[in-house]
């Protein structure tokens, strides 16, 4: 049984159909790396994942129970599916330590002396241990990125989802955030990545999708799908989006 388990998912913002029958599976330890262009629905993907959006059809099954649609239910699976947007959401007025240990400490209602090892234990993990006591104002935006990184591993989650979290960075600083997302990725972090970075997305990811009008388009090995695209679309995003970078 996968980890994840997306069925014939359809969400619609009024009269606007985003995601079109999208049915996708997520294995343990796999990640999963998704493509595409602006409107495609991969943000929506992913906050229907998370239960941050409800769809209007289709099933999502997480370690093989429905989604919740709200309430206590809910809240507890968001322990095991941690989120980080391009939009950092750090708390400007804590330090590095308690904005990693204020879910910890609330929601998982551990002893701070406990969270604040996992803290130490989480900030090792993004190469930042010495920015423990710092605030976000003194960070550069690609450390704050790992703080947030790092906050979400706090809260020890089986599945990891990841929203374009380089492309408010400048270029010299992608490099230090994709270096930790590939240490998760080798460490058996279970991953769904909504990114441009498609050096990445080739060299770590076990499954590319890609995304176009809301359907899964295309899905398969990286290296395959971009040396020999099967359709059009991809094609042309390939020739458009990729070939500059490579």
């Amino acid at each position: 049984m996968p980890l994840l388990a997306l069925s014939s998912i359809h969400k619609r913002y009024g009269s606007n159909l985003v995601l079109n029958d999208v049915s996708l599976d997520v294995e343990t330890g796999e990640v999963v790396a998704v493509i595409g262009r602006s409107g495609s629905g991969k943000t929506t993907l992913l906050r229907c994942i998370n239960g941050l959006e409800t769809v209007d059809e289709g099933s999502i099954v997480f370690d093989g129970k429905p989604l919740p649609p709200g309430g206590s239910e809910l809240r507890e699976l968001r322990r095991h599916i941690g989120i980080v947007f391009q939009s950092l959401n750090l708390f400007p007025h804590h330090s590095v330590e308690r904005n990693i240990t204020l879910g910890p400490t609330t929601t998982n209602k551990l002893p701070l002396l406990e969270a604040r090892k996992i803290a130490l234990d989480v900030l090792r993990e993004v190469d930042l241990e010495d920015k423990l006591h710092a605030y976000p104002s003194q960070l550069s935006g690609g450390q704050q990125q790992r703080v947030a990184i790092a906050r979400a591993l706090a809260m020890r989650p089986r599945l990891m989802l990841f929203d374009e979290i380089t492309s408010a960075l400048d270029p010299e600083l992608v490099g230090e955030v994709v270096k930790v997302l590939e240490r998760l990725a080798t460490s058996g972090m279970t991953m769904v990545l909504v990114t441009h970075e498609m050096g990445f997305a080739r060299r770590t990811a076990d499954t590319l999708v890609f995304m176009h009008h809301g359907r899964v388009w295309e899905k398969g090995p990286p290296r395959e799908l971009f040396a020999a695209p099967k359709t059009p679309e991809l094609e042309s995003f390939v020739r458009a989006v990729l070939e500059p970078n490579d």
